[in-house]
């Protein structure tokens, strides 16, 4: 079953959805996106989702053409209709909008296209006999302004692509000599028992599920820092982990071919994985609104 999606004000079923070829997004990768996890029908921290929504678009300039109440109507509806009770991923998209014609530059008034979909999600368990990523360290190329969510994730792609071939899942990017973040996700190491991040800047995106889990090791006497992290320290880390929407929260047993701390998911790394589980159960629990 197929389902449906919202696009431009409309429910329209998957298969019969349409959009100009002219849409800045598919000629530019002019556009945003947020993904948002949903756990059981419960969106998790939509409202922060939304808020780092409204961030990327002021940042190139595209107006909100919803409200709050509005993007969270669209969305339960599509729970509902899609995978209701279920766990589901939103995804949201906003393009500048369509053009007549091909051209770099736009007009004053041209109106956003929104796409919302509803897909089933399947969120892997996670525990120390099945968990584990293989990464490679890899030269960051992206733009400066990676703290943008756009859609234009060409770099990401292949730096990713890069990363299988090497038989890897994931690339850990590196600039300036300072690991920075995966090509699709935020990045963690430990040392010596302390949680270290890399903090915000105009080179990552920061992650919401970034921000849980520096939460959680508050709230949790687990030692947690924002730093930067050189490239020697990620060769030395005991532990690395990688955190996403989607991955939620990923241990690396091996970078660049090498076992990372003892070539298993690490003993701090089982903590916060539990707490985050934990975690989750209460949202799925809490009622609704």
């Amino acid at each position: 079953m197929l389902g449906i999606l919202y696009l431009n004000g409309e429910y329209v079923a998957v298969d019969e959805a349409r959009i100009s070829v002219f849409d800045r997004g598919f000629m530019f990768g002019d556009g945003i996106y947020e993904v948002i996890p949903v756990y059981s029908g419960k969106l998790l921290r939509g409202k922060a989702h939304l808020s780092r929504l409204q961030d990327s678009l002021d940042a190139i300039e595209i107006p909100n053409p919803l409200a709050h109440a509005a993007w969270l109507k669209i969305i339960s509806r599509l729970i509902e209709n899609n995978y209701p009770n279920a766990d589901s991923v939103i995804y949201l998209q906003l393009t500048r909008g369509t053009m007549a014609r091909r051209d770099h530059a736009w007009p004053d008034d041209i109106e956003p296209n929104v796409l919302v979909t509803c897909s089933e999600q399947v969120y892997t368990a996670q525990d120390t006999a099945t968990a584990g990523a293989r990464a490679v360290v890899l030269q960051d190329t992206r733009w400066s302004d990676c703290y943008i969510k756009t859609t234009n994730l060409l770099p990401n792609a292949l730096l990713l692509k890069k990363a299988r071939d090497m038989d890897a899942s994931e690339a850990i990017l590196i600039r300036d000599n300072l690991a920075i973040e995966g090509s699709q996700s935020n990045l963690f190491i430990v040392k010596d028992e302390i949680v270290i991040t890399p903090p915000k800047s105009r080179y990552m995106l920061g992650g919401i599920t970034r921000e849980i889990v520096i939460e959680l090791c508050q709230q949790n006497n687990i030692i947690c820092r924002e730093k930067e992290i050189g490239e020697d320290e990620l060769h030395q880390a005991d532990e690395i982990w990688l955190s996403s929407s989607t991955r939620e929260i990923l241990p690396v047993v091996t970078l660049n071919r090498h076992a990372v701390g003892i070539g298993r998911p690490g003993i701090v790394w089982q903590q916060i994985i539990q707490l985050y589980q934990d975690y989750k159960l209460k949202v799925m629990r809490a009622p609704d609104g």
